[in-house]
């Protein structure tokens, strides 16, 4: 597909460099601030502008420790005990999606309880904000050349620089158009017409669940974890632990109505 691969430092001034993957995240958590702009304005996104620009702020903070810490612990913590001091060293690589979703949940109890808002009022617009993310960030770990998937003979093969010389299916890409893309698009179209606060969030949960789980079917199990249970990897197991608690959010939702009924929007 590449004659060479795509260099993934846009800029390198000496020991320093900017790379795509650290610049495309940049980038979706501007849209994702252009998103909840745009629900504020649709009167969705509960919190006034000055305090969603300190809550940009401090979960923009908390997803990168929970995304660093997460990944450091869970997915390679033989590698990092060995090397403590490479464990600030981000720009290397090494995020977890579920550790940014933890530290976002916590940031957004915080301004919940602070505001006096439901969880779920901002968990709803979050799902939809924070899935253009998920696209770009694949779009990286693409880039990067790293997280592919397992040898294939199809067409759509691609054989990654750091993937031996055999063809493998581009397990990045299916995960931004399925998580990122058409996860977005269902949601957007959702959140205009829920009934209950949480709905948005449930079927986030699920809807990322359902497709990491199945995905991931393709693609190479993280090393050095490799599987459990024989069949499944890391975010497999995780992503199923998301169906359930996405049931309990749905349960949950019904008790908690809509403040602004979407007649009145």
């Amino acid at each position: 597909m590449f004659e060479t691969w795509p260099n993934p430092n846009i800029l390198t001034l000496g020991p320093l460099s900017i790379r795509w993957h650290a610049a495309l995240y940049v980038v979706g958590f501007i849209i994702g601030a252009i998103i909840l702009r745009h629900l504020f304005q649709k009167k969705i996104w509960p919190l006034p502008l000055k305090s969603s620009d300190q809550f940009l702020t401090y979960s923009l903070i908390g997803m990168l420790v929970g995304s660093r810490l997460t990944y450091v612990f869970f997915y390679n913590w033989e590698f990092y005990s060995k090397n403590l001091l490479k464990i600030f060293m981000i720009w290397n690589g090494g995020l977890s999606f579920y550790g940014a979703l933890f530290g976002l949940v916590l940031v957004s109890l915080v301004f919940a309880r602070k505001h006096q808002v439901h969880f779920f009022q901002l968990s709803d617009c979050l799902a939809v904000a924070l899935s253009p993310t998920i696209f770009l960030g694949r779009i990286g770990n693409f880039i990067n050349g790293e997280l592919y998937g397992k040898i294939t003979d199809s067409w759509i093969g691609i054989v990654f620089p750091e993937g031996g010389p055999f063809p493998r299916h581009p397990s990045q890409l299916y995960e931004a158009f399925f998580e990122g893309f058409v996860l977005f698009t269902i949601l957007y179209a959702l959140i205009r017409r829920q009934r209950y606060y949480g709905e948005v969030t449930a079927v986030f949960l699920s809807g990322y669940g359902i497709f990491r789980f199945l995905i991931e079917f393709l693609r190479e199990p993280e090393i050095p974890i490799g599987y459990f249970f024989t069949y499944l990897t890391l975010g497999q197991v995780l992503g199923l632990l998301l169906l359930p608690l996405a049931l309990m959010v749905y349960k949950r939702s019904e008790k908690v109505k809509l403040k602004n009924p979407l007649i009145q929007r």
